[in-house]
Parts: structure tokens; C-alpha cells; sequence
């Protein structure tokens, strides 16, 4: 039995997340259908580096791939990704040390969330659309106040009881290309929907219809605002899983530019 690392991209506008579940159409149980027909094996396990959400994409979504096979890494690449659906691709498999765990050995991991500030037709599934007029300025000090250890209770659904809601956030940028805002949250982990909700609350900042002030002081504290504000999961991207022998963060780049006309 060997281990494999896959790095695997996928748009998830079609899938119910990442992680398989009954009736519904997820993108690890597409991975492991194609992989019990090009192996002809049942006994097997790929575990995720992290859960994305329905309609989450992934341009470097991490897994391992427990497999007896004869096939080596760059055949079994080619194999799963003539049988995968056109919107998932495998982007690289590689043999690792059994010891190797995607999800326990990830030091961090990078989101990517793409704000549009014009309509688009083709950018849809990949962008929210804000119609006003955003301040990227103080977005972007309400960013800087997020970086660092904090309660981020508000931010998401997880019960603080049952599970810590503090999370080591390394850096929020706060960016534009073309009519773009890209916003890239990296931390320790994230919780579910933290990202969105982050998201959402700097577009109420960016649109002044929250202050600065109030933003972070949602910090560890319980408040329903947040949820109310949550970006929808259609910009969002896990865009890396980082590990211990990862090389440096790369630049800040928008999935697809979307130039600014002057059109709305």
C-alpha cells in the first residue's frame, strides 16, 4: 500500500463541498469513484486537507491517497484525469512517507476571495458582485486588525463549546486588478464560514455602512452580524494548503480578470 500527495483544483459550483456525503454530489466522491474504476480497488482511503463548503472552488486543494497500485505517480495522474469531470483536475501526485497526513501536517492555508465591482457575464460563478461602491482604505484597516491570535466566535457556526473558535490569522490583504477586489485571508486553519463572514463585514466597512470600530469589536465576542453578512460562496477559493517543506507564498493574483470599463 502506498501513499500518494495530490494537489487537485476543482470549480465547486456543481458540488455540495469537498467532503463525501449521502445524496449529494461532492468532489471527493467524484476523485474516489474515478479511482475505485482506473485501480479496480475498493480499499483505499483519500482524506482532504480541509472541507470546502458547496459552491467553495480550490486552486491547490491537498490530499492523501492510500492505494495499492502498480501505476506510477505520473500514470495514475493521467488515469483519474481522463475519467474526472471537466471542472476537477488533478494538478500533480507524488509518492510520500506514510507519515505524511494532508490535513495534520498542513502548518497553513490560504484563501483567496474574489469581489467583482462590475456585473460580468461570464465571471458569475466565481465572483460576488457588490454594486456599491466600496473603500478599499478602510477595508483594509479593518484587515490589519484582524491579523494576529483572536476569538473569531462571531464569525462562524461552530460551537465555541465544543470546539476553540481562536484563530492565528498571519495576514488579510486587501487588493484590486482590473475591476476586481481580491481579499487572500492565510492563517493556522479556518473555521466554517469565517472567511465569508470576514469578507462580508470588510464589505460593509468598505461601503460605510459599518464602522471600523464596530468591525472589530466583533472580535470575541457572540453576534449574529456576521452571518447576516456572509459573502457568498461563489468568490471564494482554498488557493494553498502550506506545509513544512512548502516554499515561499506567492503573489496575490486574480483567478480571472475582469477589466473596468466604466460599465455596472
Amino acid at each position: 500500500m502506498s501513499r500518494f500527495r495530490l494537489v487537485v483544483e476543482y470549480a465547486g459550483t456543481r458540488y455540495s463541498g469537498w467532503q463525501i456525503q449521502k445524496n449529494a454530489r461532492t468532489v471527493q466522491g467524484e476523485i474516489a469513484a474515478v479511482v475505485r474504476r482506473v485501480s479496480g480497488r475498493t480499499d483505499f482511503e483519500l482524506y482532504g486537507a480541509g472541507r470546502t463548503d458547496a459552491g467553495v472552488h480550490a486552486l491547490g486543494q491537498v490530499a492523501h491517497l492510500d492505494l495499492e497500485t502498480k501505476l506510477t505517480p505520473p500514470a495514475l495522474r493521467r488515469a483519474l484525469n481522463d475519467e474526472l469531470p471537466a471542472d476537477v483536475h488533478v494538478l500533480s501526485i507524488e509518492k510520500v512517507p506514510r507519515r505524511f497526513h494532508a490535513r495534520h501536517d498542513a502548518v497553513a492555508r490560504s484563501y483567496l476571495y474574489q469581489i467583482s465591482r462590475r456585473r460580468t457575464a461570464f465571471g458569475k460563478p466565481f465572483v460576488w458582485w457588490v454594486k456599491d461602491a466600496l473603500d478599499l482604505e478602510k477595508m483594509r484597516a479593518v484587515a490589519a486588525r484582524f491579523v494576529g491570535l483572536h476569538d473569531f466566535r462571531a464569525f462562524t457556526d461552530d460551537e465555541p463549546e465544543r470546539t476553540s473558535t481562536r484563530v492565528l490569522v498571519d495576514r488579510v490583504d486587501v487588493a484590486e486588478e482590473g475591476a476586481l477586489i481580491l481579499v487572500r485571508m492565510r492563517g493556522s486553519h479556518f473555521l466554517w464560514k469565517m472567511v465569508r463572514r470576514v469578507v462580508g463585514v470588510l464589505a460593509e466597512v468598505g461601503r460605510g455602512d459599518m464602522t471600523v470600530a464596530a468591525a472589530v469589536g466583533l472580535l470575541g465576542k457572540a453576534s449574529d452580524v456576521p452571518a447576516r453578512l456572509t459573502a457568498p460562496p461563489s468568490g471564494l477559493f482554498l488557493e494553498r494548503v502550506f506545509y513544512a517543506d512548502g516554499e515561499a507564498d506567492s503573489p496575490l493574483r486574480a483567478v480571472m480578470r475582469i477589466e473596468l470599463d466604466g460599465a455596472s
